[in-house]
């Protein structure tokens, strides 16, 4: 049983499901997503498998896992992946670096199912759920909601909450989860663990920050895609907010990203699950003060997320362009060069500013592909 304080950021359990079905499937934006999404499928059909689904795991096998293969079919080059514990893997929190917002998450349940035939529970903060919709949807896909919307007063109990959830899966029920590494994607790659995230993962107990976090079996998780199909889109969001401080995103903003992100060209993309790092958590000296094992912690994660980056011309090539660093030149062709050239003018040219900064859109691409090259070299530098 789950207890009832988190009844109202956990996933749906299987004897809600029937009444979310049927919520789903009366309404029209759901039905009309599911047209978008199935194209060839009558809806009638759709709402006949979600009928059948017993548990959110069947759901996800039943209609998600097959829309992610035909994403990957179409959209991508294939998804390799590296797991260094599989048997741990089946009762972990993988931390991961953030490149897409539904996808990241999306492509790791592949990993899971292929496996230890389970998939993760998924945090999601609430500020994406601007339908009523979306909310149950990802409820029912095995997503757990994260408060953003909060008051500062409201948000310590709700990090303590939180907290306690993701103790309380993984602990109790042996479920693993899928947890970003910061609030919101590092739009240039430059991919850091947030402290007040690692915080916030002890929370739930009183006692060392050490021992609390070992309890939750974090497993450091990289994921590389050749192409952010997104890219563009991050570049004229830096340029926004380099023209106006005070620029902040619309809800419609983040439905054109999903949407992009999910609907874009990949090319490659690799996912590597680390082992658990509880033994070096447990090196960290116990003297120190929590901010700075909490800084520790974080290190220790950044370090595996650097080192298990995979890499494609894109990658040395814009590191190149941005560095002027040429020793990965052998790893590119002229062939390469001229269309990976074609390629960031095209994305530029995408970016519908009245007044867009070509010069620095360049730069910003060209670092969305050029930092995880820059982590990797410092990560893994003796």
């Amino acid at each position: 049983m789950i207890p009832s304080e988190f009844d109202e950021i956990r996933p749906y359990t299987p004897e809600e499901l029937p009444q979310i079905f049927e919520e789903l499937i009366a309404d029209p934006e759901f039905q009309a997503v599911m047209g978008y999404v199935f194209k060839d499928i009558p809806f009638e059909y759709v709402a006949a498998k979600m009928r059948a689904c017993k548990t959110n795991l069947d759901f996800q096998i039943a209609l998600v896992y097959p829309f992610l293969q035909n994403v990957l079919e179409k959209l991508s080059s294939g998804l390799t992946m590296s797991v260094e514990n599989e048997e741990h893997l089946a009762h972990s929190l993988c931390i991961s670096n953030h490149r897409d917002i539904i996808m990241d998450s999306a492509f790791l349940c592949i990993v899971f199912i292929k496996t230890t035939n389970n998939t993760v529970e998924i945090a999601i903060g609430d500020n994406l759920l601007i339908r009523p919709w979306i909310k149950k949807l990802v409820r029912v896909n095995r997503s757990f909601i994260v408060q953003r919307s909060a008051s500062i007063r409201e948000m310590l109990a709700s990090s303590k909450r939180l907290s306690s959830y993701m103790h309380h899966a993984i602990t109790q029920r042996r479920q693993p989860i899928w947890l970003a590494q910061r609030e919101g994607r590092a739009k240039d790659s430059n991919d850091r663990t947030q402290e007040g995230l690692i915080k916030m993962l002890s929370m739930y107990s009183n006692g060392d920050i050490i021992d609390a976090l070992k309890e939750l079996n974090i497993a450091p998780t990289t994921i590389s895609y050749e192409f952010d199909p997104c890219d563009y889109l991050k570049a004229k969001e830096f340029q926004q907010k380099r023209d106006n401080p005070e620029w902040k995103k619309a809800p419609q903003d983040d439905l054109i990203n999903m949407k992009t992100g999910v609907l874009g060209y990949k090319g490659g993309i690799h996912y590597h699950v680390a082992d658990c790092i509880n033994d070096e958590i447990d090196a960290i000296d116990r003297s120190l003060g929590k901010n700075e094992k909490t800084a520790a912690v974080a290190r220790i994660i950044d370090r595996h997320i650097h080192k298990n980056y995979k890499f494609w011309p894109i990658n040395y090539y814009f590191y190149e362009q941005l560095t002027g660093d040429a020793r990965f030149a052998d790893r590119y062709s002229a062939e390469d060069k001229a269309k990976l050239d074609a390629y960031l003018q095209g994305q530029i040219e995408k970016i519908d500013l009245p007044d867009r900064d070509d010069a620095f859109c360049r730069t910003k691409i060209l670092e969305m592909y050029a930092n995880p090259v820059i982590n990797y070299l410092k990560a893994t530098e003796k």
